[in-house]
């Protein structure tokens, strides 16, 4: 199973949709507030370089996770299987 992690804002309407996406797909997934946890949002932008949000990661056991900026539907639904 692929692990999913999402670094989001509750004010982020795109991280708001990735989550329901996510959700209605059965998808377990990890968030961490960006805004309310100062040490994620730092390994955010030192994974990223940037601030942009959503930020999801997508790994398999053993693998580098692929790092997605924004919702991307297509890309996502791609790296997941659906």
């Amino acid at each position: 199973m692929k692990k999913v992690i999402i670094y989001s804002t509750p004010a982020c309407g795109y991280c708001g949709i990735a989550k329901d996406f996510f959700q209605e797909n059965k998808i377990e997934y990890t968030e961490y507030d960006v805004a309310a946890d100062e040490e994620k949002r730092n390994e955010m932008v030192e994974k990223t370089g940037q601030m942009g949000l959503p930020v999801i990661m997508i790994s398999e056991d053993g693998k580098e996770p692929e790092i997605i900026t924004g919702f991307n539907k297509k890309h996502i639904s791609q790296l997941l299987g659906l």
